[in-house]
């Protein structure tokens, strides 16, 4: 009789384990399903690449004293912690939605100036998405900057808003 009130309370246990998964990324105040489809087959690509609208990639990053920012991060990264920088070619609607994997501060740079985010929303128990962040900006040229995280590697999903 134990080992099937031990096995039960296992199927019950891993069931609520999963639904809490799943609670956890609905948690977003947007969904996270595009990220979630694209993450697991990001590609890999270095510090500096640029990102496209519409796909994600697996970010390498260097330590935050070697990643070469363009203008210093808005909040300043702990000793010790990775960053990157990449270009991103705005479209014409100028909305874009940043998505990470990870712990990581965002900054979006167009004509040397910090671009301020128009929606965030951070959940820490959705699996492979930790955040995203929202902008609003000119068609064109920017400069996107990643810093503060703690490990050498981030994927990044750079989409439009839904």
């Amino acid at each position: 009789m134990k080992k099937v009130v031990v096995s039960l309370f296992a199927i019950l246990a891993g069931t609520s384990f999963a639904m809490a998964e799943d609670a956890g990324c609905e948690a977003f105040k947007w969904p996270v399903t595009r990220e979630q489809a694209l993450f697991p087959a990001a590609p890999a690509t270095p510090s500096g690449a640029p990102l496209a609208v519409g796909a994600a990639v697996d970010l390498a990053l260097v330590p935050v004293e070697k990643a070469g920012f363009e203008i210093p991060p808005e909040h300043a990264p702990d000793k010790g912690t990775f960053g990157a920088v990449a270009s991103l070619a705005v479209p014409p609607d100028g909305a874009i939605q940043i998505s990470l994997s990870g712990e990581a501060w965002v900054d979006v740079i167009q004509d040397g100036k910090t671009v301020k985010s128009t929606a965030y929303s951070g959940v820490k128990t959705c699996p492979g998405i930790r955040k995203s962040v929202r902008f609003k900006l000119a068609a064109g040229p920017a400069t996107v900057q990643f810093s503060g995280a703690k490990k050498a590697g981030l994927k990044v999903a750079v989409l439009a808003p839904e």
